[in-house]
């Protein structure tokens, strides 16, 4: 059974339920949560450094696979049996696939853990129905780019997102320590046809990959299961929370203001004061 939400995502697992549920555990990723708004961070300290680590090693064994790889197909390009063919083609068939592998895999990989700051917050206001993300642009979830986008490794997408409209799935890595990651597909009103994705919650192993899409839910439909105070920070930090995560990474001053929103009216106002439009 394929996915409802078209065009399905590679590696998709399954389709996520919204709604109330079970899953009440706010997990380690939770920063802070008040009646409005709850943040989740998407990157831990650790994954970052363990990535950012693993990444430079694949970026030093592309480059000398590349480099001797080139040299040898340099010295057999003036073959003279079907054997030296034979190992011509397969170098250059390797070599296509490692240039393809630095630009799809290693070198977003590389720049996402290089460029994301303070875990890569995601925000959810329940009362107005709006998800906001601040995060590099290499951290959505793609594997074709515009190859121009490499030479601004530090760019960022900022968004608005409304949550009506955002919809959870699975997919998984396809190496052999199975890792699940959530993805949100973001969809046309009133339709399964997806146009842009967001990073929830990316490579977790077993029931961990639902527990930050579970309590996003509960805390969305005010399910009285969850406790506000789960996170690092408490309800009353919130001041301590924007010093140190929110401040100097880059969000603007209306998307900050929107945060704590309690009505459609309200953001309404915080948009038109900051000229931003609806």
């Amino acid at each position: 059974m394929p996915s409802k939400y078209q065009p399905q995502i590679l590696g998709w697992i399954g389709d996520l339920e919204k709604g109330g549920n079970y899953l009440t555990g706010a997990d380690r990723r939770l920063l802070y949560a008040n009646d409005n708004y709850c943040v989740f961070i998407r990157k831990t300290l650790f994954d970052q450094l363990f990535y950012l680590s693993l990444c430079f090693i694949m970026l030093c064994v592309s480059g000398a696979v590349l480099f001797f790889g080139t040299k040898l197909c340099h010295l057999l390009l003036r073959f003279k049996n079907k054997e030296d063919l034979f190992v011509f083609i397969i170098i250059t068939i390797c070599l296509i696939t490692c240039i393809f592998a630095l630009y799809a895999i290693i070198l977003p990989c590389l720049f996402q853990n290089l460029f994301t700051r303070k875990g890569s917050p995601i925000i959810f206001n329940r009362k107005t129905g709006k998800v906001y993300v601040n995060e590099s642009y290499f951290f959505n979830f793609k594997v074709l780019r515009n190859p121009l986008t490499f030479l601004h490794p530090n760019k960022k997408r900022i968004k608005e997102y409304d949550w009506a409209y955002l919809q959870g799935v699975v997919v998984h890595n396809y190496s052999r320590y199975s890792l699940n990651s959530t993805i949100l597909m973001v969809c046309k009103p009133n339709t399964y046809k997806t146009i842009d994705h967001i990073m929830l919650d990316p490579l977790r192993n077993g029931i961990g990959s639902y527990l930050v899409w579970g309590w996003v839910n509960n805390f969305m439909c005010a399910n009285d299961l969850i406790s506000l105070n789960d996170g690092k920070y408490k309800w009353e930090q919130e001041t301590q929370f924007k010093k140190e995560i929110i401040k100097g990474q880059g969000w603007p001053d209306w998307m900050v203001d929107a945060f704590n929103a309690t009505t459609h009216d309200e953001l309404a106002k915080i948009k038109q004061k900051y000229n931003v439009e609806s």
